[in-house]
């Protein structure tokens, strides 16, 4: 159970560092932690305590399997997350070559 609340924990450290930062670097930072926070969550869910890899064996009846679709869901969400902070990244650097600051309050008031 603790381990949910770490969870939810790191979620929120992720969610503080999106609304109280104007760095982009930052909030992209704080988007990275709040989706790992949720893959945590989501390995989390699928784990069972002493459990074995859903593999068919002789004793295929008598044993106690992990859950393998948390576990796919997460690599695939690592992918896509991988490309969505690529891309961030990508815009990011083209508005500091635009505006020469990652600073967003700047950013705004340059406007023209």
């Amino acid at each position: 159970m603790i381990l949910f609340f770490l969870c939810f924990i790191l979620f929120m450290v992720g969610l503080y560092g999106i609304i109280m930062q104007r760095n982009l670097i930052k909030i992209i930072i704080g988007l990275a932690i709040m989706e790992y926070s949720v893959l945590f969550f989501l390995i989390l869910i699928g784990y069972i305590d002493s459990a074995t890899a859903p593999i068919i064996s002789e004793s295929f009846e008598e044993a106690l399997f992990v859950d393998p679709l948390p576990q796919a869901m997460v690599l695939t969400a690592i992918v896509i997350g991988l490309a969505t902070k690529a891309l961030m990244l990508s815009v990011a650097i083209r508005l500091y070559k635009e505006y020469g600051t990652f600073d967003i309050r700047k950013m705004n008031t340059l406007k023209g």
